[in-house]
């Protein structure tokens, strides 16, 4: 997560919602939808530009009289998020369509700035094609749903197959539980020296990824309690997953089966991850996201031709490997209406539009993106699109998405916290944790149960 911005950007943003608000056509005009979108800071990259502007063509061919005004916000996530927020505030600025992040989206229900689509979602037919797991990422706390997802990402080991051959195991590697993942990294880093064996991302420097790529995916591994428990409405402390999580983060790194902690506590080991490590053969093992393969593809940032020969997938065990057997987390982003839209009906219809088979092929395809959708999910187009794209898929039936409440993005902060404390030995699981339940305490205002034994 990026700092708080500074006073002067909250100015910026406020008047730069102004004059978005103020751009096209009249606020309220009954024959205008507005619908506002993140545009890749890229400008060479235009896959939601391109997607919006030819759903908006045939949006217009099928209502006619009928018009479309595109609101692209050309910003990181952070000030994406903020200026979304500022325009959702008033009747003056707010579109009558918006494209809100999962991590956040409950912030903004909470704030009354979205309007449930529970009315629409019962009268669409394809709602039924939509996995569960994809639906609960825009369901808040009151049971109702406030955006329509269209894509999700999932998340597993990747591993060079070469490498983990040479350590003496099969190049069809599939580990059943936690055990097999830390022995296979003893056997690489006793077969194989200079070769990292295992990275797991850890610490501040990091952020979300520490978070969600490490912790969590082993964190719902356990069996124990999740970070939240929506039945009580409050965070969990006192958790023996908690403390698991953290003594395999601990082991990694204690071990010497992961980077060099100087290495692992770097902000930019993502991208010397999936550059560097992964096609170079330096590392072994990644728990990593479905999206990596879009820097080796021809058009990517790192092309390398021989990755889908070279790399295999294997989907994260289970902490002892009881059911389901897999685990996998999930974000991604959804269309949502906001409460204060002039022409929420005329909104909803633009999402039906959007929301068609052929679009959501098209769109998942060219953002290399997981399908949330049944028909999506089977189609071949989408399912030859990208190497692992079936494998990676057929993980979204054990997905978990974040409790992405308003707090999450502290939580998640000490969550960081805690992996840095056992990384670098400052700290032991027990003496971690401890330390994160008081902290979740405070951020919370005691909004805590705890599940100590």
């Amino acid at each position: 997560m990026r700092p708080t911005a500074p006073l002067v950007l909250a100015l910026t943003v406020v008047l730069a919602a102004g004059a978005l608000g103020a751009c096209g056509g009249e606020p309220g005009d009954p024959d205008t939808v507005k619908v506002s979108y993140k545009q890749a800071t890229d400008h060479k990259v235009r896959i939601m530009d391109d997607h919006l502007a030819r759903v908006k063509r045939e949006f217009e061919r099928r209502h006619p009289g009928k018009k479309v005004e595109l609101i692209p916000i050309n910003a990181p996530d952070a000030d994406y998020y903020t200026k979304v927020q500022q325009m959702l505030r008033s009747p003056r600025t707010a579109p009558d369509l918006v494209y809100e992040d999962t991590f956040l989206i409950n912030a903004d229900i909470t704030a009354g700035l979205l309007r449930p689509l529970d009315p629409y979602l019962a009268k669409w037919k394809d709602w039924d094609l939509y996995s569960d797991t994809a639906k609960s990422a825009a369901r808040a706390r009151d049971g109702k749903t406030y955006g329509v997802p269209d894509g999700t990402d999932t998340r597993g080991l990747w591993f060079n197959k070469e490498l983990i051959v040479k350590a003496g195991l099969p190049p069809t590697w599939q580990p059943k539980d936690w055990d097999d993942i830390l022995d296979a990294a003893r056997k690489i880093k006793k077969e194989l020296p200079g070769v990292v064996p295992l990275n797991v991302y850890t610490g501040k420097g990091v952020g979300e990824a520490a978070t969600m790529q490490g912790f969590e995916m082993l964190l719902y591994g356990t069996g124990e309690d999740p970070l939240y428990d929506p039945d009580e409405g409050k965070w969990v402390v006192g958790s023996e997953g908690f403390r698991d999580a953290l003594e395999f983060v601990r082991t990694v790194y204690a071990e010497g089966l992961g980077p060099d902690v100087s290495d692992a506590l770097d902000p930019n080991v993502p991208t010397k991850v999936a550059t560097e490590w992964l096609p170079e053969g330096k590392l072994a093992i990644a728990l990593d996201g479905s999206w990596l393969g879009n820097n080796w593809i021809e058009s990517g940032g790192s092309p390398w031709p021989e990755w889908d020969t070279v790399l295999g997938q294997a989907a994260m065990p289970t902490q002892h490997g009881q059911a389901p057997g897999k685990v996998s987390m999930s974000g991604g982003w959804t269309w949502a209406i906001p409460a204060r839209a002039a022409n929420p009906d005329l909104a909803w219809e633009f999402v039906e539009v959007l929301g068609t088979r052929e679009n959501s092929v098209r769109f998942n395809v060219a953002n290399a993106g997981i399908a949330v959708r049944e028909d999506v999910a089977e189609d071949p187009g989408y399912l030859e699109s990208m190497p692992g794209i079936d494998f990676f898929t057929g993980l979204v039936d054990h997905t978990h998405y974040r409790p992405a409440l308003p707090v999450y993005p502290q939580v998640s902060t000490a969550i960081q916290e805690a992996m840095e404390a056992v990384t670098t030995g400052d700290a032991s699981p027990e003496e971690a944790a401890r330390r994160y339940d008081e902290q979740v305490e405070a951020i919370t205002d005691g909004a805590v149960v705890s599940r100590a034994g």
